[in-house]
Formats: structure tokens, sequence, C-alpha cells
């Protein structure tokens, strides 16, 4: 069995005249939690049902679980677990009902023993004959991974799955995919929320369908020589502050975060020139920082211009 669970080169897809996805490569190791960020309309749901089998590229090639992406996407389909930012399973129908419809569609023998696991094992049980409609965000998130599970996938593709879902439920969604990749399962995983982002073994960032950087959230966060400060003090004098910086020599972007703004550039004395005539007003506090990978994708994002069509 290849080390490889994903292992594509050069994937294109475009729709009319616009060209989504550019010479997108990507590997994945079995058992590899991969996160997939990229701001919205850069291309990741497109790579991600290309990579499922769901559509088929216009030129490129590669393997997923073995099958050529091209020619074997029915077999890609039958071995991978895909779930969609949207709930997509039946209001109506309660979660075991639910589970038993996936089941039948994918032909499962011995469906009820199927469905009695995924039940145990995505601690849904007791919520069994619960209508999927009355759930809270949280429990859907949890049905539709049982759903995407039922098969026993070796691929796991999840698009934004814990977006609109509160804190504890996304912690408690990225215990149950830390167990998963223990077992051998890959994992690949578009999602906005860096927390997230760190808890992934590696990342690819994407923009304008090009895939401009990979490696272990600690290559990422080293990949730029970012100088960074952190400014805090009230929100009226932070908001009246941050168009003052923008565009100055030395100030490569200023980012809100929370009560506090990041301050960044790529050269530590430029940026100190910048700033110092701000550094002294008062009901300002300025501290050195280190650079945040949201820094780093945000330094990536402006740094890109979108390719000529």
């Amino acid at each position: 069995m290849t080390e490889l669970a994903i292992d594509v080169h050069g994937l294109n897809k475009s729709f009319g005249a616009k060209h989504v996805v550019r010479d997108f490569s990507l590997q994945v190791k079995r058992g590899e939690i991969y996160g997939f960020l990229g701001p919205n309309g850069s291309g990741k749901t497109t790579s991600i049902r290309m990579i499922c089998g769901l559509l088929k590229p216009d030129s490129g090639s590669g393997v997923v679980l073995g099958h050529d992406v091209v020619r074997d996407t029915a077999a890609i389909k039958r071995e991978v677990g895909y779930m969609t930012q949207r709930f997509s399973l039946w209001e109506d129908l309660t979660i075991r009902e639910n589970l038993e419809f996936v089941a039948r569609m994918y032909g499962m023998p011995e469906r009820k023993a199927a469905v009695d696991k995924a039940l145990q094992e995505l601690h849904l049980f007791e919520r069994r004959n619960q209508l999927a409609g009355e759930l809270s965000g949280g429990w859907k998130q949890r049905l539709a991974l049982a759903a995407c599970m039922l098969h026993r996938p070796q691929l796991l593709l999840l698009d934004e799955p814990t977006a609109g879902v509160d804190p504890q439920a996304r912690r408690d969604f990225w215990e149950e995919i830390h167990g998963l990749a223990a077992r051998g399962i890959s994992v690949l995983v578009s999602t906005h929320y860096m927390d997230e982002a760190e808890r992934c073994h590696r990342l690819a960032y994407i923009l304008y369908g090009q895939l401009l950087a990979t490696g272990t959230p600690d290559e990422l966060l080293h990949l730029f020589r970012l100088a960074t400060w952190e400014v805090s003090g009230a929100s009226e004098r932070l908001a009246a502050l941050a168009p003052r910086l923008h565009g100055r020599d030395g100030v490569s972007h200023v980012t809100a975060f929370g009560n506090t703004l990041h301050v960044t550039g790529e050269d530590e004395g430029e940026l100190e020139r910048a700033i110092a005539p701000f550094r002294d007003e008062q009901g300002l506090r300025w501290r050195e920082a280190s650079a945040t990978l949201e820094d780093v994708f945000i330094h990536l994002m402006q740094s890109t211009r979108e390719p000529a069509p």
C-alpha cells in the first residue's frame, strides 16, 4: 500500500472562461490531517471535488487511494467520505433513519450493525430517534460525520465542516478527527479558522486557484521574516490609527485582532521607523510581537496578484 493517500499533479479546471484551479499539485500521507486554507472563491471546493471524483479535471494526473484521478472516479467515490459545507441529510428523518438510508445507498451488507456502530462511535445513540431538523449545529455536524464514515472510507474530505457551530462543538469535532487519523485515516479539511489550522499536521494555502505554500504550521509560520508590532488601546483610537498606518513605507499590512492591531512589515528597521511617529501617542500601548499564521496568510494574499485570464 502506497504511503500517499493523495498524489495529484498539475490539475486544472475551468468553468467557461474562468480558470478556477491552476496546475494544482498535492500530496497527503495516509493518517495525515492536511489543512486546506484560502479565501472564499480561491478554488478550494473545486479542488476537493476533483480529488474525490465528483469533478473531472480538464488536465493533470494523479492517484487517490491508488485509483487514477481521471479514469477511476467511481472507485474513488466508493472509498472516500465527503462532508459538504452545508448539512445535506434529510431533516424530516431521524438520526437512525438518515444513517440507514445512507447505508442502503452504499449497498452495505449488515446495515443495522453498521448503523448501530456509527451511532455508538459518534455518541449519537441516545439521540437516535430525534429528527435531524431538530438538532443543533454541533449535533448535525456529528451526524454528517457519522454518515460519511459509515462505509469505512480511508480518506475524508471535509469542506469547512465546522462553519456555524459553537467553539465546544468545534473542539469535540477535532478530537474525533484526530482519533480517526490515529487509526490511519487521511483527512483533507478546508477551514477559515487559524486555531483549527494549527491542529493539522500540514497545511496548504490556495489563492486564485493556485497552491501558494505548503508545509507544517511551524514551517509556514517562518515562511517570511515578518516583523510585527501589536498596539492596543480604546477601540476608537485603534480605528483612527489603522488608516494612518496603511500605506506607510515599511508597513505591509495592518490587521485588527480583537482589541489590538497587528502592524506587520518585511524589514524590522523600516517597520520601526514607520511606527515611530505614533509610539508616544496617548492611549496607545505598543509591544513587539511574533507573527501569527494569520499574519503570514494575509501577507501571502496581499503580495499575490490574480493571474491574467
